[in-house]
């Protein structure tokens, strides 16, 4: 079950080339780059690694992308490593995810013993990994800290909400966590009770330089779709509401179709001939995302006016392209970390729906970038949906702030700073006035 584990781990992530933060000035100005630069003058060959449980797909995976070459072009060694598992390894720490963020799952022993605890002990066989900080991200290496070889400061990075964590899974994890010098949060809301090392928050962030992120012309967008929408049948000439994440229970993409086709009952939306597109990837650490997508296609039923997507050729440029021809962009999870995808919809200068769940209201201001909703309010969905297809003017100033909104938030050049200024808290180089929010 096991054989093939600690030799795929010698493979970390290949070399990422360094990336000279000065190509960020005209996003974000020079002053700030210089600010980020002088947090990082003395950790230059400072050793910094990552571990996560995939090199592809999801939020974790896509910063990393970014950050790990931010940091080797300011002179910080950063390693990249990816715990490997099985097929039941990823079942299983899926549904430690679905059970931490409040949903009823079952689990047994074997599945805490066997599958967690010795994947992560055996990924470490004749492997040690040195580094001045070390960042694991997220349950599925949590327990490498006890189990693995680390050398250095380690800090367990949280994407998640643990608040309605069951408590024999947190309890479970409790001690693995304690055994970090610290954990970082997307927001101070997230922390469920028991942990007694030092907190910090961090918001997740985007690459405005990644392919996806690249602020696009409507003309340049269209022609960048053209060929997707010839093989899906998709009218450009139609409004787009745009969906975009895993097909996942938590993404609730089903109060998305039941609020569309309530928006499809008002006399002026029948006019404009609205279509909805729901696009989303499939991940190696995510192996219910299948199952999902077959059941959200057997609701839509082929229906012509709701396109379901997966895995689209192209991809960044192409969710980059959709986001900025959509009139508005819609995502209600009911469990949240952060949402990264929000940030890259506003970024695009498209006004965001989003559920007043976890780090979406960081994200999406009422009014401002967009509005929000209960998760399963799909009277409110529909309602604002049909307020920003029928008010341009009202799209196009909430477009405004919400480009800004991100460029002041939520761009990787933010992250990197934090993250310096961490590393130096923890070794010992504080910035008294800077704080790690």
């Amino acid at each position: 079950m096991y054989s093939n584990l600690s030799q795929k781990y010698k493979r970390n992530h290949p070399p990422l080339e360094p990336v000279d933060i000065d190509v960020y000035s005209d996003i974000i100005g020079k002053e700030k780059i210089e600010t980020i630069k002088k947090l990082s003058d003395l950790l230059v060959n400072k050793t910094w690694t990552h571990m996560n449980s995939t090199f592809d797909g999801g939020g974790v995976a896509e910063m990393l992308k970014s950050l790990v070459p931010l940091a080797n072009g300011l002179g910080i060694k950063c390693i990249w490593y990816c715990i490997e598992g099985t097929e039941d390894f990823y079942m299983v720490t899926k549904r430690f995810h679905n059970i931490i963020q409040g949903l009823k799952q079952e689990f047994t022993l074997e599945d805490l013993l066997d599958l967690y605890i010795n994947t992560n002990k055996r990924n470490f066989e004749n492997k040690r990994i040195i580094g001045d900080m070390n960042i694991v991200h997220d349950p599925q290496p949590c327990a490498s800290v006890v189990h693995g070889h680390y050398e250095g400061k380690m800090i367990w990075r949280c994407h998640i909400d643990t608040t309605e964590a069951n408590e024999l899974i947190w309890n479970f994890l409790l001690p693995y966590i304690n055994n970090y010098d610290g954990v970082v949060f997307s927001h101070d809301n997230f922390v469920k009770e028991g942990i007694k090392k030092p907190v910090y928050r961090m918001s997740p962030a985007i690459d405005p330089l990644n392919p996806k992120n690249r602020q696009r012309t409507e003309k340049e967008a269209l022609a960048t779709l053209e060929d997707l929408f010839k093989v899906h049948d998709i009218d450009a000439e139609r409004p787009i509401i745009l969906a975009v994440s895993r097909y996942d229970v938590h993404k609730n993409q089903v109060s998305i179709i039941r609020a569309f086709n309530k928006l499809r009952q008002y006399k002026r939306v029948q006019k404009l001939k609205p279509i909805l597109i729901i696009v989303g990837n499939s991940a190696k650490d995510d192996p219910e995302g299948s199952r999902v997508y077959s059941e959200i296609s057997n609701i839509v039923g082929g229906d012509p006016d709701i396109h379901l997507l997966l895995n689209i050729k192209n991809n960044d440029e192409s969710i980059g392209a959709l986001m900025k021809i959509a009139k508005l962009f819609i995502h209600v999870s009911t469990k949240e970390g952060f949402g990264l995808v929000i940030s890259e919809a506003l970024w695009q200068g498209t006004p965001v729906i989003g559920s007043e769940v976890g780090g979406i209201p960081l994200q999406v201001i009422n009014n401002k970038t967009g509005f929000l909703v209960e998760p399963y309010n799909t009277d409110h969905m529909a309602t604002y949906m049909k307020f920003l297809l029928l008010n341009k003017d009202e799209r196009e100033r909430m477009g405004y702030h919400a480009v800004e909104h991100v460029r002041n938030n939520f761009l990787i050049t933010s992250l990197l700073k934090r993250y310096c200024i961490l590393m130096r808290f923890l070794l010992g180089i504080d910035f008294p006035y800077f704080t790690i929010r």
